[in-house]
């Protein structure tokens, strides 16, 4: 080859290099991007939700402390989920935002509202999570009062039978979420857990009471 270049396959090596450092840092903007939208829309439900400043006012007055810079976090999650309680981030947990499956403000005040549960439950009940039936009762109880069951939020995912689907709901989401926790990955475990937890934990309202 020349001295003024390069061979071909080097030459082409090269610019596909260049083109993948191009698209990574495409993916890093796109990530701040992501995160930086949902931590906004984490940022507007704390001050502004009303079911998200209810949730917060009662896990403190249960003892538990919340501080708003580090009980939230926002990050990428490797699971389909819109986020989650993590029992580990601190003293009394802390609740997860997953930034590239959260849709939009709505979603993000339903999605905080629901791990918010979670995190009251943690607090006033010392929820052991590697139990299948306390984490079944967690479940129930996010599903059915954080609005994750409307009526509209079923309809949106093609759930329309009218008697009962409320509670078919609730079921099926509580179950759902129990079978991706490790320890209640046996087949039938986590329907098992849901059904023992259901009536009890489905007429426990509070602190909505």
């Amino acid at each position: 080859f020349s001295a003024g270049g390069l061979p071909s396959h080097l030459s082409r090596l090269r610019e596909a290099l260049s083109i993948q450092e191009m698209s990574q840092a495409g993916e890093s903007k796109e990530d701040k991007a992501q995160h930086d939208q949902v931590l906004a829309w984490q940022q507007k439900a704390v001050q502004r939700s009303p079911f998200v400043k209810f949730m917060i006012e009662h896990i403190r007055k249960s003892g538990c402390k919340v501080d708003e810079k580090e009980f939230f976090e926002v990050r990428h999650c490797d699971e389909k989920v819109g986020g989650g309680f993590d029992e580990s981030a601190s003293s009394h947990g802390g609740v997860v935002l997953c930034q590239n499956h959260i849709r939009d403000y709505k979603h993000t005040e339903l999605t905080l509202t629901h791990e918010l549960i979670h995190a009251y439950d943690h607090c006033r009940a010392f929820v052991d999570w590697s139990n299948c039936v306390h984490h079944a009762c967690s479940e129930i109880r996010a599903a059915n009062l954080s609005g994750d069951c409307r009526w509209w939020q079923e309809v949106q995912r093609g759930n329309v039978n009218v008697k009962g689907q409320g509670m078919a709901c609730v079921k099926r989401r509580a179950t759902l979420s129990v079978s991706m926790n490790p320890a209640c990955q046996a087949a039938g475990a986590a329907e098992e857990a849901v059904e023992k937890a259901f009536q009890r934990c489905y007429n426990d309202t509070a602190p909505f009471d």
